[in-house]
């Protein structure tokens, strides 16, 4: 019994991008039929193409406009011709067009990866609020990436079931890069073996903050005066970022611009920085923390939510100088640097892709049964995953699971030390919170991440012994 799922994404590129194709490649695994419906141009429709992944051609752009009208009759002709047995919406722009035009009759996912009225203010913030609490009526299920997000739906009035299934990091791709990696990677990059580099990675946006860390730049070169930026991505503040960059003497940054790599950078770097203002839950974290890089990042859901103590550190939003501060501090102490990076490749292990992608599975089951309990989905819940599954993390080759660890080589990994003394407007993670943060990372039978058995000879997919597919959890809310 194959499962028609179709999803819908504006954004061609980027991390929804990317998570939408891992998406697709592990449900056409499962023996689903699967296609998405999306932009022509960008990053996203080529790896679909390269891939073999069915697409639908679907000219959108980013943000409401006069084209909306057009753009929301076209998904209604392509749900009606494609006749999907779930519609799987990824981000605002696919959340507003897909509400409208789904209908009752086909069941709606609906997957913020960052609510939207975030990134507006005024007479926006309450319009868009008051578009959310109506749209959740057409909504069977918000997916929402982390228990902060989730969170945020509920305080403001978005009532419906959510299933938080947190992002998880390819740990065969993202693996902790060592002494040996790194003097490669900057020699590959044309970056000097000795100069203290900080690297950020992400659009170029307001969310992402690189303005925030430029503003920082000056007081962490006045510090550390050979220290290196690169900043890593596209988006629509580069031209004026770049002309702030220009009018510092001396500065230091690098524009790499988007690439389709980032490891490279990643094992490159002696620390990574993410100043974003709000975040749904950042893939980009999650492979620094693979790559054993420690992060500074934003106090903000999103970010916060995945931290544990000695993996970097958290500063203020919007405070150029506690960032200066975290930053400055790192590049200075290569011992601190490593041993955040050891600590972050330890807690790269709770975050696994394989896991993820189960629970969106079982998730958008769980939907169908609810939606249409006399179809049962028995046959497509008990289809074996083929040895062959997702896996590149550009999206675009598959990896072979097979025999493969669980999780990277970290047991020689120098132990963590403890972080120094807290400064203001930074916050190191308290022990306590993170691990009731990451109760729901450890299986139905109370096992830890590292006591995982492989289900089948042949597989080579591990879950924990009993594991039954769930998401993390399913809420309603009336």
């Amino acid at each position: 019994m194959s499962l028609n799922v179709l999803h819908v994404a504006q954004p061609r590129d980027g991390g929804v991008a990317g998570y939408v194709l891992a998406a697709c490649l592990d449900q056409l695994a499962r023996g689903w039929d699967v296609a998405v419906a999306c932009p022509d141009d960008g990053r996203l429709a080529a790896d679909l193409a390269r891939a073999g992944v069915p697409r639908l051609s679907w000219p959108a752009q980013r943000s409401p406009g006069p084209g909306s009208a057009t753009e929301t009759l076209r998904l209604r002709a392509l749900i009606a011709a494609r006749r999907p047995r779930v519609v799987h919406l990824h981000a605002a722009k696919a959340g507003l067009a897909g509400r409208l035009v789904a209908g009752r009759r086909v069941p709606v996912m609906f997957q913020p990866h960052g609510w939207s009225w975030l990134a507006v203010n005024g007479v926006m913030l309450s319009a868009t609020l008051a578009w959310e609490r109506i749209a959740a009526r057409r909504t069977g299920l918000f997916v929402c990436v982390g228990d902060a997000e989730a969170d945020q739906g509920r305080r403001q009035g978005v009532r419906g079931r959510y299933a938080v299934v947190r992002n998880g990091v390819d740990l065969y791709r993202f693996r902790p890069a060592g002494d040996g990696a790194r003097a490669a990677a900057r020699a590959g990059l044309g970056v000097p073996a000795d100069a203290p580099l900080a690297v950020c990675v992400g659009r170029v946006t307001r969310q992402k903050g690189q303005d925030v860390l430029l503003a920082a730049w000056p007081r962490i070169r006045s510090r550390c005066p050979g220290a290196r930026l690169a900043l890593v991505g596209d988006g629509d503040l580069l031209a004026s970022l770049r002309a702030t960059v220009r009018a510092m003497p001396a500065a230091g940054v690098r524009w790499v611009g988007a690439v389709d790599d980032v490891r490279g950078w990643l094992a490159a770097a002696d620390v990574v920085v993410l100043p974003s203002r709000w975040e749904g839950l950042s893939l980009t974290v999650l492979e620094a923390f693979a790559a054993g890089r420690g992060v500074v990042a934003s106090d903000v859901p999103g970010l916060a939510d995945v931290f544990a103590p000695g993996v970097g550190v958290l500063v203020a939003p919007d405070d150029p100088a506690a960032l200066a501060d975290a930053v400055a501090r790192r590049l200075r102490s290569e011992r601190l640097a490593r041993a955040e990076g050891a600590a972050a490749a330890r807690h790269a292990v709770r975050f696994d892709l394989r896991i993820t992608y189960d629970r969106l599975a079982a998730a958008t089951l769980d939907l169908i049964d609810r939606h249409s309990p006399s179809r049962a989905s028995t046959q497509v819940r008990t289809a074996r995953v083929p040895d062959v599954a997702v896996a590149d993390a550009a999206g675009v080759e598959a990896a072979d699971r097979r025999g493969g660890p669980l999780r990277p080589a970290t047991d020689r990994l120098p132990r963590q030390r403890q972080p120094n003394k807290a400064q203001p407007n930074v916050r190191q993670p308290d022990a306590r919170q993170t691990d009731a943060r990451h109760t729901d990372e450890r299986q139905t039978d109370g096992r830890g991440p590292d006591e995982r058995q492989p289900v089948g000879r042949r597989s080579g997919r591990y879950r924990p012994s009993g594991h039954r597919q769930t998401t993390d959890r399913i809420v309603d809310q009336a």
